[in-house]
């Protein structure tokens, strides 16, 4: 291993930036090239069947075969004129990765005669294996048939990646008796739901309102790994994060790494995985260096929510296969390296109308600041209500190594509005004044003459929040840096969804005592923010202190994956699903039960490595640099040379007996844990005592003594690269 260690250093020591050729100097010309969009729709369609696929994207109409037929045929017209040999149904299993079965473009007509076909029925639906793919028991072994069903609204793209193209057309997932398999269905239900109850408020405000889109944009950390160096971390290859290490020297305490000059190799692999992005249509646009040494972020613009969603996750393949070329290896784990930030994915949420507006954007009108103020605090009061439920939706095996660290929002779900919010909140409701004001105020001036005044936003920032408002949106922060954005925006669509009907009811009622429809409607909002004020906090989330008043305000902290998932299956979650046709309650405990598993094979997996590093590497090179020792001191006192040293060296020699010792015993008794864990059949009870029995008691006093051992024996016989050598050799 300290071989394969050196051998992988100076692999990366020698690595030059691939160049990188782009298309074209202007981002427009090559922008959405490889999808089949709107235009490419138009080029290759009869113009009457292009004005009714269009028109039945935009309204959710159902594409009848006829007009399925003639989809199908201009996507592969358009497919195999740009090289593609092959199609298939893109699908986001419960496995939180891509899927996908590829066919050709062809099929056989006659005796040694093929005919490039592709029909609508093949556009519309595929038959995938079920049962091999995570279902919570809705599907068994023997029981294998399933669909995937074509989902127009996000547009099919081609994927140019590596060897050969192929057409990808985004599907649903579900069973053969009608179940969800996948994340993408239970997050249209939720999209069509705010939808609906959205554009029902939008009602006493403005008629013109016929339509209300949520939008997204998924701000993706993500760490930057040389291939050599990641090939040789058994850890990372099979679990994603580093079990072991001790901490450099130089971490991000000098905080010189964030928003630094990207490294020329870094850079390349940038502008490759961009440029690739782009031509897919996907809209990033920032990138930049995150806190951490070895850590970035891309992030796009907003877009409508699902196509925003499979934005993100197509994104996450892309980079993935574009490091590949640069030698890199992507880790997008919630925390790859102790002592360091994580990894999260900041879900930047909002609702505009089909008329242009954003519904969470302030204004200086009071008609339009009174509808701002009915989602902003309808918003704010679904948070409040539903805490629980949002904080499983973003729990996970990863996700609980970050919650609650020093850089990430803690398991309490808090909302943070700002100073100038607050204020107007308190205005609102002890006096039922709106006011927002906006004029010199919002200015900042520096006293420097060169400087102009710096236009303000309407509130500051507070990193250390799970749920903020940032200026016209809210941005939560809580998700992890590996998991799919749809479930927490799933949850989060359908709290907001029932919570607006809710108003839209409180409103009508109050109509009845009070027929000014405005201040009916101030009325229900005020009271709305009575009820929920114990969800603001705009202090330190990470403090010890704001733990000890939110449980005061009865907010939950609940820090395991397996207690937080029980929030997806109470009787207030399985209700608010059957309500609005999200799921029925075997979907919800079989998505309850695939999550469990997940949390248990992840927790699993992770303590296989870590038995196995500790055991075969590091305890044998322990007790050799040990003998090492030994025979040293031996020697020298066979020549009749007694030294000082003698006692330093014999305290080194027991205390890595003491390390060697403990490593063993820890290791062997968490083995029989797991054992003891696997013979559970609950899966609930069996995640608990995968958490309390086997990851808590022993992951972090194993690695105490593995990392204190790093640091006592011989640089050149450690088997491990070093994290200064992954995170500060790029």
């Amino acid at each position: 291993m300290a071989i394969l260690r050196f051998k992988a250093v100076e692999l990366a020591q020698n690595r030059e930036p691939i160049k990188v050729k782009l298309p074209s100097g202007k981002v427009s010309d090559y922008f959405g090239v490889n999808v089949f969009g709107m235009e490419a729709m138009r080029a290759t369609m009869s113009n009457d069947a292009f004005k009714k696929l269009s028109q039945a994207i935009e309204t959710g109409q159902t594409i009848d075969v006829e007009l399925a037929d003639a989809a199908a045929a201009a996507m592969k017209s358009w497919a195999m004129a740009k090289g593609a040999t092959h199609y298939t149904h893109w699908f986001q299993p419960l496995t939180g990765t891509t899927a996908e079965k590829h066919d050709a473009f062809f099929d056989i007509v006659g005796p040694g005669e093929v005919l490039e076909k592709f029909k609508g029925d093949a556009l519309i639906r595929q038959e995938p294996d079920a049962s091999s793919f995570p279902s919570g028991g809705l599907r068994a072994t023997f029981e294998a048939r399933g669909y995937t069903a074509w989902d127009p609204s996000s547009p099919a793209f081609l994927m140019e990646l590596g060897e050969g193209k192929t057409l990808c057309i985004p599907t649903v997932f579900v069973s053969y008796t009608g179940e969800s398999l996948d994340y993408k269905t239970p997050l249209l239900k939720a999209i069509h739901v705010v939808d609906q109850a959205a554009t029902a408020v939008c009602e006493l405000f403005d008629k013109d309102v016929k339509r209300v889109i949520a939008t997204l944009g998924p701000e993706q950390e993500y760490f930057l790994v040389d291939k050599a160096l990641y090939n040789a971390r058994p850890d990372l290859v099979m679990a994603g994060r580093t079990v072991f290490g001790h901490a450099p020297a130089k971490g991000q305490q000098l905080e010189d790494h964030y928003f630094g000059s990207i490294p020329s190799r870094v850079r390349a692999f940038m502008v490759d995985f961009e440029q690739e992005a782009v031509k897919l249509g996907i809209p990033v646009r920032t990138r930049h260096n995150e806190v951490a040494p070895s850590q970035f972020e891309v992030a796009p613009t907003f877009e409508e929510l699902n196509l925003a969603v499979d934005h993100n996750t197509l994104l996450m393949d892309v980079m993935e296969e574009v490091a590949e070329r640069h030698h890199f290896k992507v880790l997008f784990h919630e925390k790859p390296f102790a002592g360091l930030n994580g990894t999260g994915k900041h879900n930047n949420w909002s609702l505009g109308t089909d008329t242009g507006k954003n519904l969470l954007s302030p204004s200086s009108k009071p008609k339009e600041n009174l509808q701002f103020l009915t989602f902003f605090v309808n918003t704010v009061k679904a948070v409040y209500d539903n805490a629980d439920m949002l904080r499983a939706s973003i729990a996970s095996a990863g996700n609980d190594y970050r919650l609650g660290a020093n850089e990430a929002p803690p398991a309490i779900i808090s909302v943070f509005i700002g100073e100038q919010m607050t204020a107007v909140l308190k205005e609102l409701e002890e006096n039922a004044n709106v006011k927002i004001e906006k004029g010199e105020n919002l200015y900042m001036k520096l006293g420097i003459d060169k400087i102009p005044p710096i236009l303000l936003d309407n509130t500051d920032r507070n990193r250390t929040s799970p749920f903020a408002f940032t200026g016209n949106k809210f941005e939560f922060r809580a998700v992890g840096g590996s998991s799919t954005c749809a479930s927490p925006m799933t949850i989060l669509n359908l709290i907001v969804a029932d919570q607006l009907n809710q108003f839209r009811a409180d409103v009508d009622k109050e109509m009845n005592k009070e027929p000014k429809k405005e201040v009916a409607i101030i009325n229900v909002l005020r009271r709305y923010i009575k009820a929920a004020k114990p969800i603001l906090f705009e202090g330190d989330n990470y403090s010890e202190a704001w733990a000890k008043e939110a449980d005061k305000r009865g907010l939950p902290n609940v820090k395991s994956t397996p207690l937080a998932l029980d929030f997806l299956v109470t009787k207030k979650a399985l209700a608010m699903y059957e309500k609005y046709n999200m799921m029925s309650k075997e979907e919800a405990h079989a998505r309850h039960e695939v999550m469990l598993e997940s949390f248990i094979k992840k927790v699993q997996i992770e303590s296989r490595v870590m038995g196995d590093l500790a055991l075969n590497h590091i305890v044998p090179v322990a007790i050799a640099y040990q003998n090492k020792l030994i025979a040293n001191i031996k020697g020298l006192k066979d020549l009749g040379i007694e030294t000082d040293s003698f006692k330093t060296i014999s305290e080194t020699i027991k205390t890595i007996s003491q390390h060697i010792s403990i490593i063993q015993t820890q290791v062997d008794a968490m083995t029989e844990a797991r054992k003891e864990a696997n013979n559970i059949e609950d899966a609930r009870a069996r995640a608990i005592a995968y958490d309390e029995k086997v990851k808590a008691p022993y992951f972090e006093k194993i690695r105490y003594s593995v990392d204190k051992l790093e640091l006592i024996i011989d640089d050149e016989e450690w088997p491990l690269v070093k994290y200064r050598e992954m995170l500060l050799l790029r």
